[in-house]
């Protein structure tokens, strides 16, 4: 028997959350970085919007609804090697996804940078099941594996859509919330093809307990959320220079 909510149907929220508050924030970073007026800060802007959205809003929401799988009377172990690769894997290429947006609309580009970011989504789940072991084997529905490639490229296609052509918060809010939306949809999709084969005669399986690297894993997202935070909230977006505000005069640091 394999259970997907073992903690209870609120961590599937606290995921939900959690993808929508990185991919707000990353995609923050992505509208400054296509304002750029240099490769290097562009460059800048990606990175962080990267972080935010491939280490929290797509790897750390897996990591976070993985909480809430068992098999009851089994243990479950991890790999630490192959966990860390989703997570890179995640950032990475997301990164490339969003690098192929470009600074311009161009439809044939956001089609590409969605299809990228969206297989993202992909590669960083699979990959992170891959690092799963349980006391038996595994399997996964074709039917179901395909199902959750397309909501992850329709959805992330969606959210970036919304942020390249829409300038208002309303609006930028509702694409985090659609890009969240392909990050939890895919990782409940593709659990949902997971067909778990327990066998009680077979050794425990190698790795270690998630509750083992629980708090690590968390210090290394709320650096991954807080670093573009704090450039969102410092950085001035008609100059990308630092800015102080003091008795309401903003004031600017040039470079020189």
């Amino acid at each position: 028997m394999v259970n997907h909510f073992e903690m209870g149907v609120w961590l599937l929220f606290l995921a939900y959350v959690t993808s929508f508050t990185g991919a707000t924030i990353g995609l923050a970073c992505t509208v400054r970085s296509r304002a750029a007026t240099t490769p290097a800060v562009r460059v800048a802007w990606l990175v962080l919007a990267s972080l935010s959205i491939g280490g929290v809003g797509v790897w750390l929401m897996h990591f976070i609804a993985l909480l809430g799988f068992g098999t009851p009377g089994n243990p479950i172990r991890y790999d630490v090697g192959r966990t860390l690769l989703s997570a890179v894997l995640a950032v990475s290429a997301v990164f490339g996804g969003l690098a192929l947006l470009g600074q311009r609309f161009v439809p044939w580009r956001l089609a590409v940078a969605g299809a990228v970011t969206g297989l993202a989504v992909v590669l960083m789940h699979y990959t992170g099941m891959w690092a799963v072991n349980v006391r038996g084997t595994v399997d996964y529905q074709p039917g179901l594996v395909v199902l959750s490639v397309i909501v992850a490229l329709l959805a992330a296609t969606a959210a970036l859509w919304f942020a390249v052509t829409v300038d208002r918060l309303p609006m930028r809010l509702a694409a985090g919330a659609v890009l969240a939306l392909a990050s939890t949809g895919m990782h409940y999709t593709g659990m949902a093809a997971m067909t778990v084969r327990l066998d009680a005669a077979a050794p425990d399986p190698r790795g270690v307990e998630v509750f083992s690297f629980l708090f690590p894993v968390f210090v290394l997202a709320a650096a991954a959320l807080a670093l573009p935070i704090v450039a969102l909230l410092t950085v001035n977006p008609d100059n990308d220079s630092p800015s102080v505000t003091r008795s309401g005069v903003t004031v600017a640091i040039q470079e020189r």
